[in-house]
């Protein structure tokens, strides 16, 4: 049937965008890689949404979505921090960048075989970590961020540590749309809005870090809450 396909479809317009990031990348357009990344990452939401909607999921669009990811929001995200660290020095720091890419294949390979995540992550997410990436290529050249080899170097690997550091992180999953089971959430939501109206695209970095505290937040919460149930 033809609704089958058409999922993985949309998982392979993901992938296209990662190919096209990259080939911006050595061409030094850095603004278009990141507006691959963001496109990616709405084909990544509806391949699963299409998926779920027309009852066509299997084990191969699983492994077609990861593969895909691996590029988009692996490889590409350490090519732009790459290539903004090769404009800045020579010789082998900007290599380290490389290592987002090595972390996002074990996290992704880990996601895969972790039935502990399926209401939430552990870890951060690899799109979260390449929207953080993707912010950065619109920040001013003259923040100490961007225009320092080292802070990048630091900037990946933060990125790298966080994406298989064991903590669990906020997933935008509802259960039902109730304030008092959702209040992380739509905090989440709220926060990213303000940030993304006041700063535009330079608003992501901004936007995960906040992601990353207010999931860190929740969860040392919610083990204080288990601890006294006890």
């Amino acid at each position: 049937m033809l609704k089958k396909h058409i999922p993985n479809t949309i998982t392979l317009a993901n992938l296209t965008c990662g190919c096209i990031g990259i080939i911006a990348c050595t061409k030094g357009d850095l603004a278009t890689a990141s507006y691959m990344i963001w496109l990616a990452a709405i084909f990544d939401f509806f391949d699963g949404f299409t998926a779920r909607l027309l009852n066509v999921s299997s084990p191969i669009g699983k492994e077609l979505d990861s593969l895909a990811d691996m590029v988009t929001f692996g490889v590409l995200p350490a090519f732009i921090l790459f290539s903004m660290q090769e404009s800045l020095t020579t010789g082998y720091l900007p290599y380290i960048s490389f290592s987002l890419a090595l972390f996002s294949a074990l996290r992704l390979a880990k996601f895969n075989i972790d039935t502990k995540q399926t209401n939430g992550f552990i870890g951060m997410p690899t799109p979260a970590a390449a929207f953080f990436v993707s912010g950065l290529v619109f920040w001013p050249t003259s923040s100490w961020l961007v225009n320092n080899p080292v802070s990048i170097a630091a900037i990946s690997i933060v990125l790298s540590l966080l994406l298989v550091a064991p903590i669990p992180m906020l997933a935008l999953k509802f259960k039902d749309y109730s304030l008092r089971n959702n209040i992380s959430r739509y905090l989440l939501v709220i926060i990213s809005m303000i940030l993304l109206v006041l700063f535009d695209k330079k608003s992501f970095p901004l936007i995960i870090s906040f992601y990353f505290i207010l999931s860190l937040f929740v969860a040392i919460k919610n083990k204080r809450t288990h601890d006294l149930s006890k």
